[in-house]
């Protein structure tokens, strides 16, 4: 892990085309912006586990026979 120190309104790059800056600080939380292409999706870690849990579920064998007997 890369750990950097940032102040308001600094920011780092990503590749070529992500940027993510630092909006405001206030206590312990930061607030930060990001600029990404359209084609990059951009979650939050607790969401983008729930969603690879939501599709790890969806795609079991039991969820799979449910499916068919639907169509």
């Amino acid at each position: 892990m890369l750990a950097l120190s940032r102040k308001k309104d600094e920011a780092i790059i990503i590749g070529n085309d992500i940027e993510i800056k630092i909006i405001e600080v206030k206590g312990e939380q930061v607030k930060l912006g990001i600029t990404a292409p359209k084609s990059v999706p951009v979650y939050r870690k607790e969401v983008y586990l729930q969603i690879k849990q939501d599709n790890k579920e969806a795609s079991a064998a039991g969820n799979l026979e449910e499916l068919k007997k639907l169509l």
